[in-house]
This record gives structure tokens, C-alpha cells and sequence, in this order.
């Protein structure tokens, strides 16, 4: 894997976390992250333009050929509400110090800029060989519990395992959830696991099954959560939406922690609760729904009224206007929205009507 090559004889720069994970494993990572030992803001403007600069983080993002990279000054931090993002603590600490602030051994890896030599406090090149997630203190889910579900990812991603430790703990956790927890940092990962594309050793049905079996859906609602019998993974293959983590998380019912989008709460609300038999029921209830509302109601009612709305009825459009009903002499009038169901009904059934056949039933509708 190619890492952007930077000029430095400091000794003090170190790539951090995933970038050396994936290096190792030789995977490609698209996020640069770069540690400096000491003031990285300070130090770090010299590798290019600019971009932005967070003192109380000791940050700063630089232009490095082309292309974006992050410096962060080493620091600690501390959760003074558990659950909530933490504060930094102090800025310019040691290498050591600094990676232990971090979620998994397997991301608290650092390999020297200007040596290549990888820095393995914590077991994480060990844990990396054996496929394992291991925390790096009892208190890690206590402090973020978001890292229940990066966990997951990770499983997802790389094929990893919890340690039997670290395991013991998330099941201890999720026993006796603070829910006074970041639930934007909850919807990010939610997002990031069941949004994931590209190279997966284990697929996103896997890391759905294993997130209700094993409780960590949790996390999101106290309230209980059967698995589905539909593959949600193989319904988003066939039919691709933008929100696609939310026909994953939709299954849970309860989301209102969740800070959702307008668009996504109207996925949600838009859900039809009532069966829907006749193929002008399906067409009605779904015609002006985005597709995510379509899934989810498969997935919770009927796959297989889903699946017949969207292969077969939702391209069966009428070719009648309101202007061609004018034409006809029938001024506009409510009975225009009767007209239409009434042509859409027969259409249903006959897809192959013409224009023609259409403006005759249109005439026996008024007639009648």
C-alpha cells in the first residue's frame, strides 16, 4: 500500500491507528492520520497549504500533494460525562500516552514517518496476526460505548474477534446501558457499519444478525428486537438506496434517539402500518414513498408485496392527462383524481393499455 511520502528528520511524526492497521494487513485506507510528538500545529505547517487549524485539539489539516492530510498533536483526554465525547486533558504528551486513549489495540499502532518502524505498545501487531479486538482498559465501553458497534465494523471488515475479556465486557455493558450517551456518535457508526462498502470478509446481513443477536442494538432501544426473516442485505443489493443503513436500523422501531434528518424521519414515518392486499392498495400506498420506506415495509410486513411493487407495478404510469380530460369537455373538478384511480385500477390489471383505451375508460367513468 502506498503511503503519501513525507519529508521529515524529526523522528517525532508517526502514522497512527487505522492507516498502520491497514498497512499491515495491506489494505488500502483512504484516511491519513499523523501524529506529532509534541505541538503538531506548531510543526506541521511546513508540509503545505493550510486547511484548518483546531487549537483546542492540537490539530491541523495540511494540503500534502493534492491531497489532505490530518496532524494531530499527541494529547490525553478525559470523559468528564461517560458516554459523551471527551476533553482533552493535555497536549504534547508522549507517544505511549497517546495511544492509549485509543479503542482497540489493533488501531493503537504507530509507525515512524521518518523510519518506517512500526511502535507496538499494546499487542495490537499480535492481535492484528490473530484476528482480535482487544480494548485497551476495562473501562473503554463505560467511556465510549460507541465502540460496541466499531467493534462490530471491525468483525465485518477484517473478520476479527472480540477477545474473550473484552467480549465479557461489552456483555456486561450492554446488561446496564447509560443511556445519557452521544447518539450522533451512535448514528455515525450505525451509518459507517451497515453503509460500509468495499472489501468485507463477513456481510452486512452477518453484522445485522450478529447486532440483534447479540444485543447490541441495545445501544439504540431498551426496547426488545426479534431478527427478521428477510435478508435486509440482499434487498438493498437489489434494489440500491441512499439511506441504506436506515433500512437496517429501521427494523429496531424505536430510533427517536437518534438526531435523524427530515428525510430520514420521514422514511420512518411514512411506513404504511396496515396490510395492503389488492395491487391498488400496493400502488397507492407506494407510489409517492421513497424506495428505503418501500424495503422497510417488506421487511417488517411483506417482502414479497415490496418486492411486486417494485418489479412490477411502479413502472405502470397513465398516459391520460388533465388536459386531455378537458378535451373531452369534462370541466376540472375533483371527480378528475376519482377519474384517474378509476383508470389506474384498470390499468393494473391491463398494462398494456393505450391512450386510446384509456380515454375510453375515462368517458365511462363520466357517464357513469
Amino acid at each position: 500500500m502506498d503511503i503519501i511520502k513525507i519529508n521529515d528528520t524529526s523522528n517525532k511524526l508517526y502514522f497512527i491507528g487505522g492507516i498502520v492497521r491497514d498497512f499491515l494487513l495491506n489494505r488500502e485506507c483512504l484516511d491519513v492520520d499523523i501524529t506529532y510528538v509534541g505541538n503538531a500545529i506548531d510543526y506541521c505547517a511546513r508540509f503545505g497549504k493550510v486547511l484548518q487549524v483546531n487549537p483546542d485539539f492540537g490539530t491541523i489539516k495540511v494540503l500534502v500533494d493534492g491531497r489532505e492530510v490530518d496532524f494531530a498533536s499527541t494529547r490525553t483526554e478525559k470523559y468528564e460525562k461517560k458516554g459523551h465525547l471527551p476533553q482533552v486533558d493535555k497536549l504534547g504528551v508522549s507517544l505511549k500516552e497517546d495511544v492509549l486513549r485509543r479503542d482497540f489495540t489493533v488501531n493503537a499502532l504507530a509507525m515512524s514517518v521518518s523510519t518506517g518502524e512500526i511502535v507496538n505498545y499494546t499487542g495490537g501487531v499480535e492481535d492484528l496476526h490473530n484476528g482480535i479486538l482487544r480494548v485497551l482498559h476495562d473501562g473503554s465501553f463505560i467511556d465510549d460505548p460507541t465502540r460496541i458497534i466499531r467493534g462490530l465494523k471491525f468483525a465485518m471488515r477484517f473478520g476479527f474477534e472480540l477477545d474473550e475479556h473484552t467480549k465479557k465486557l461489552q456483555d456486561d455493558y450492554l446488561a446496564n446501558i447509560n443511556y445519557d450517551m452521544s447518539y450522533s456518535r451512535v448514528k455515525k457508526e450505525l451509518t459507517e457499519t451497515f453503509g460500509c462498502k468495499g472489501q468485507m470478509e463477513h456481510g452486512l446481513q452477518w453484522a445485522y444478525e450478529r447486532f440483534i443477536n447479540d444485543d447490541i442494538y441495545k445501544i439504540v432501544t431498551p426496547q426488545k428486537v426479534n431478527l427478521p426473516a428477510v435478508n435486509i442485505e440482499k434487498l438493498v443489493n437489489d434494489y440500491p438506496v441512499e439511506y441504506s443503513w436506515l433500512v437496517f436500523a429501521g427494523t429496531l422501531g424505536d430510533l427517536s434517539r437518534l438526531p435523524l434528518t427530515k428525510i430520514e424521519q420521514k422514511i420512518l414515518d411514512d411506513l404504511p402500518s396496515k396490510d395492503l392486499t389488492t395491487d391498488f392498495e400496493i400502488y397507492k400506498a407506494f407510489e409517492n414513498l421513497r424506495m428505503e420506506t418501500v424495503l422497510l415495509y417488506g421487511i417488517l410486513h411483506n417482502e414479497k408485496t415490496a418486492r411486486h411493487y417494485l418489479d412490477d407495478l411502479q413502472q405502470i404510469k397513465l398516459t391520460l392527462t388533465g388536459a386531455d380530460l378537458k378535451n373531452l369537455g369534462f370541466a376540472p373538478s375533483p371527480a378528475y383524481s376519482k377519474c384517474f384511480d378509476y383508470i389506474l385500477a384498470e390499468k393494473l390489471k391491463n398494462p398494456d393499455l393505450t391512450k386510446h383505451e384509456e380515454l375510453q375508460i375515462a368517458k365511462r367513468f363520466f357517464q357513469n
